[in-house]
């Protein structure tokens, strides 16, 4: 996309307020969603973000590690798992195109969890 408005710049330069969200990183987001997603008690151990683009979409890409803790945790990342490529996810302005487990680790009543996710803004 490109602009012939190289003049006017946008006023609103802190996040997540009015209607400027376009491009703003879903990152925080959807970690909120996978904890819901994961059960309690579950951390994210890491997540990062980063600008993504092809020739006719822009998004991000996200590498994110989730851990999972209880007597449980193995079942509950079994649940986690299931069904995660065709989840539905609530990101305004942003829909997830891909999301995987890339891999973990397990320990006892513990779980890593391994993702990468990416997400393209919604026009």
């Amino acid at each position: 996309m490109t602009s012939i408005d190289h003049i006017r710049q946008p006023r609103n330069l802190i996040g997540n307020q009015g209607s400027r969200l376009r491009g703003k990183d879903p990152l925080p987001r959807l970690l909120v969603q996978l904890l819901e997603r994961a059960g309690e008690p579950a951390i994210v151990e890491r997540a990062a973000s980063r600008p993504w683009a092809s020739a006719l979409f822009q998004g991000r890409r996200h590498v994110i590690a989730l851990r999972l803790s209880g007597p449980d945790a193995q079942e509950r990342r079994a649940v986690f798992a299931a069904g995660l490529e065709e989840a539905e996810w609530s990101l305004p302005r942003h829909f997830v195109a891909d999301i995987t487990i890339d891999g973990g680790h397990s320990a006892p009543q513990e779980e890593v969890i391994e993702l990468s996710a990416l997400t393209i803004e919604d026009w």
